[in-house]
């Protein structure tokens, strides 16, 4: 099940992968082969994040939609 925060997936040549984010929850990146990959292992990091966050009482952010960056 996908999450309502904004993921970014970008090719990283230092890395040699590609790279997922989740800006709103920091931190939480993952990478994959593919940009599917990339997704699918950003799901299960994303899940894990909001876990240790409920376990942890962090403040947990409510999911922005689309970001804009400058």
């Amino acid at each position: 099940m996908m999450n309502k925060y904004e993921t970014i997936i970008f090719w990283s040549e230092a890395d040699d992968s590609y790279i997922a984010e989740m800006p709103e929850l920091k931190g939480c990146i993952a990478h994959g082969n593919s940009p599917d990959e990339a997704l699918k292992n950003i799901q299960e990091v994303s899940k894990q994040w909001l876990q240790l966050a409920k376990e942890k009482n962090w403040n947990i952010p409510e999911p922005k939609g689309r970001l804009i960056f400058a």
